[in-house]
């Protein structure tokens, strides 16, 4: 065969990888709302970056019939591209091809990808879209998922590992992306379950859809999950782009800074009137995050799901930077189980790839309850306390209101490592709000008043006066500065300036046991 031959056998073979499934199956596919692994792919990448390896496997089972059906590339397309000229790995699992099931090649494929992200330093994109493991090929296949498992755990917290859901993922293969750092999901196509609707109803006798039980704004929202809900793949594509723009390669590098035209100095008017006076009244904690970072920029993750703090990503003075924030609009933006398990998994993500941390904090202590105490608020809520004493990024906080009891140690206060903490002139912080402590300090003197209502005022507005502002702790060093709120972006950006060259270090240890 002379080499002409051999090239144009090269590209008769190159043509058969590029149909996957066949047209049929990519036109079912369309029909679902769904697109190919190879658009999806296109859309995922900087155009024409996408290089292509292992396009020849195909599976090594002769069971049930499948010799006759070896497809090139084996329900799955790896290969490394850029998004905004930064190296990626990324893989697409092919529906069409045996409903993108996971056969002993499968995985080699992608567990190739996992290591050379590893030995490359650049983060692995996984576009998910399979039926399970390939029953065909029964232990082996389940032996290729646990190899992938492996290697996310490895790769946890050297390089980010996202996930994109774009149509189903049950059984043991949703603990891959449950091991990675984001999880993606479209509305209406994607679903996430352990045991599906009709296993569901045998043994529990629950009767329940896919959406209801595994869609995307359920894990959104309820089970918390899948950190994004998209309406669209583009969309959904999209906003993977845009998150990359906030992150670093792997965990020796450090995030991209951006050069926006925001002035470093610039001041809000507006920070004035966003706190009421009235210290019981709510507000929206977004609208001081977006007055202060770049451009009003701020990339929210976790957005449905426990809504009580904000975690998300923004630049700030060019810095990349995440945001953890209570949210007073929400359960006054108390800390309870799930916003506890929320912003600590934020933070250590944060430190494990060198991005600072910028908290605003408005909290009236851990949310009180029978449920909450016996679903383990006490231990969840120590894993947020953990995970910023552990933390050694640059953390910078801002007490806008109430900083009461636990909870103001646990928001990065001074004594587990914060680095600079401000407070806003009408900050409280106390053990408690002043209500309850007048009711404990005089309960006798107020049961005994004539008019115990005006002497609960009266008390309230004297124990305000001498405890429930910010100049004690200032006096102490515990806030580094009182601050006008104006004056929040200049001061957080000097700080971010300040803290650019940090040394910290914990202890040496294999790892620590944090209390899951």
């Amino acid at each position: 065969m002379t080499i002409h031959e051999k090239l144009q056998r090269l590209e008769e073979m190159g043509r058969e990888a590029q149909e996957g499934g066949g047209a049929e199956r990519i036109k079912a596919q369309r029909e679902r709302g769904k697109l190919s692994a190879r658009e999806r792919l296109d859309l995922l990448l900087d155009e024409g970056s996408f290089v292509e390896l292992d396009r020849f496997v195909t599976h090594r089972s002769s069971d049930f019939g499948l010799e006759e059906k070896k497809i090139l590339g084996d329900g799955v397309i790896t290969g490394y591209g850029t998004i905004h000229g930064r190296l990626v790995f990324a893989f697409s699992q092919d529906f069409t091809v045996f409903g993108g099931s996971l056969s002993e090649t499968h995985a080699e494929k992608i567990v190739k990808l996992q290591d050379m992200a590893m030995r490359n330093g650049a983060p692995i994109i996984g576009l998910n879209d399979s039926g399970g493991a390939r029953i065909q090929e029964g232990v082996v296949s389940l032996g290729g998922y646990a190899d992938i498992f492996l290697r996310n755990t490895m790769a946890s917290g050297v390089i980010p590992q996202i996930s994109v859901i774009l149509g189903p993922c049950a059984g043991g293969a949703v603990y891959s992306p449950a091991i990675t750092d984001f999880v993606y999901m479209v509305r209406g196509t994607s679903y996430m379950f352990v045991t599906g609707p009709n296993v569901v109803k045998t043994v529990t006798h629950e009767d329940i859809d896919m959406e209801g039980l595994g869609g995307a704004d359920i894990h959104a929202s309820t089970s918390g999950v899948a950190h994004f809900a998209r309406d669209s793949e583009p969309e959904c594509l999209e906003s993977v782009r845009e998150l990359l723009q906030y992150i670093p390669q792997n965990n020796r590098e450090t995030p991209p800074s951006a050069s926006g035209i925001d002035p470093h100095d610039r001041k809000d008017e507006k920070l004035l009137e966003v706190v009421p006076d009235n210290p019981n009244q709510p507000y929206d904690m977004c609208d001081v995050i977006r007055r202060v970072v770049d451009d009003g920029e701020f990339y929210e993750v976790h957005e449905k799901f426990a809504g009580n703090i904000l975690v998300g990503f923004a630049h700030l003075g060019g810095h990349a930077v995440g945001v953890v924030a209570n949210q007073p609009a929400v359960l006054a933006g108390v800390l309870d189980i799930d916003s506890s398990d929320k912003g600590a998994r934020f933070v250590r993500f944060c430190d494990a790839f060198n991005i600072p941390l910028i908290v605003l904090e408005d909290v009236p202590g851990f949310l009180p309850g029978v449920a909450q105490e016996h679903g383990g608020i006490i231990r969840n809520g120590a894993k947020l306390l953990y995970a910023f004493a552990e933390a050694t990024v640059p953390k910078v906080t801002v007490i806008t209101r109430k900083a009461y009891g636990g909870a103001y140690d646990v928001m990065n206060s001074k004594h587990i490592r914060g680095d600079m903490n401000f407070a806003w002139p009408q900050a409280e912080i106390a053990v408690m709000g002043p209500k309850g402590a007048v009711e404990v300090l005089f309960r006798k003197e107020i049961a005994e008043a004539s008019d115990p209502e005006a002497a609960t005022e009266a008390r309230i507005e004297e124990y305000r006066e001498k405890f429930a502002h910010p100049y004690i702790a200032a006096s102490r060093g515990y806030v580094d500065d009182v601050i006008d709120p104006r004056e929040t972006r200049p001061r957080l950006i000097s700080a971010l300036d300040m803290l650019q060259n940090k040394r910290d270090e914990n202890p040496i240890k294999k790892h620590g046991n944090i209390p899951l």
